[in-house]
């Protein structure tokens, strides 16, 4: 088995929460490699992270909305990256023990989007983002949903924090108050967002338990878009054309009506020895 074989062997045979994980990693060592890449050849692409990570301009989310969720599967740095998977790890895997995995997807990938919402209506709207340029990324407002979420079901589950176990509501409230606090000092918009995802980890599983499954959704919406590209790739079969076949009974009667007619003209005696018999044949069935 070829090395490309194995990894998707491997990777078939992670969870949801896993594959997850795993994509997110990819997609924050693979434009590391491609920078080394453009150094060794004198070339560069500058920008090129803009074309994924959100942008706190109108303007330019309009020209890129895909932007919204897109921003949340690039990170700024390994600790970024780190602190977020194992968050997502702990937070995810309590989520997909009691639940399904659209569930978890829901809950991440609208926390994501409501994140990018949060952080665009701050910046559009409050003065102290006013006139001011800012680009987002990270998984964190997602991160954040997963976790309020469980957080808001589950509020008394004890996680293990080295050798202390602490309920899981202590933990979100925890990151929740550093993100409100850290507001003023940086990263203002990544604290908006996370606190974005954090409200809609709390609504969700509100809503989600008076049975209103708020979140479905965007599964629902990414299930539609895979059927429309099967049928689209799927070529359509052509309609052979229907032939009008002449049934053996239409066809006797015809020869009959036209015997007949010879009959009523000529009269019986002009008919072939042939045509007799075939008169007499037709009489019998």
């Amino acid at each position: 088995m070829g090395f490309m074989q194995e990894l998707q062997s491997r990777y078939s045979r992670l969870n949801m929460l896993e594959k997850l994980i795993a994509v997110i990693v990819v997609f924050f060592i693979v434009p590391l490699f491609f920078n080394v890449f453009l150094f060794l050849f004198n070339s560069s692409f500058s920008g090129w992270l803009s074309l994924f990570e959100l942008s706190a301009n109108l303007d330019a989310v309009l020209t890129k909305p895909w932007t919204l969720i897109t921003y949340g599967f690039f990170h700024g740095s390994l600790g970024h990256l780190f602190w977020n998977m194992l968050l997502l790890y702990i937070s995810g895997g309590l989520m997909l023990n009691l639940f399904q995995e659209k569930l978890f997807l829901n809950t991440f990938f609208i926390g994501i989007l409501a994140g990018g919402l949060m952080y665009l209506l701050s910046y559009n709207s409050l003065p102290a983002f006013r006139q001011q340029s800012s680009m987002l990324i990270g998984s964190s407002a997602g991160v954040m949903a997963v976790l309020v979420f469980m957080a808001s079901y589950m509020p008394n589950s004890p996680v293990r924090v080295f050798v202390f176990s602490v309920p899981l509501k202590y933990i979100a409230l925890l990151f929740i108050f550093l993100d409100v606090v850290q507001i003023p000092t940086s990263n203002a918009g990544g604290h908006i967002a996370h606190l974005g995802g954090a409200l809609w980890g709390y609504l969700y599983q509100r809503e989600f338990l008076k049975g209103n499954d708020i979140g479905g959704w965007f599964m629902r919406t990414v299930d539609w878009v895979k059927q429309s590209l099967k049928r689209t790739k799927t070529p359509k079969r052509k309609a052979k054309p229907k032939q009008t076949r002449k049934t053996a009974s239409s066809t006797n009667q015809k020869k009959v009506d036209e015997i007949l007619d010879k009959i009523a003209a000529s009269g019986y005696e002009s008919l072939t020895k042939e045509e007799k018999a075939y008169l007499f044949r037709s009489s019998k069935e």
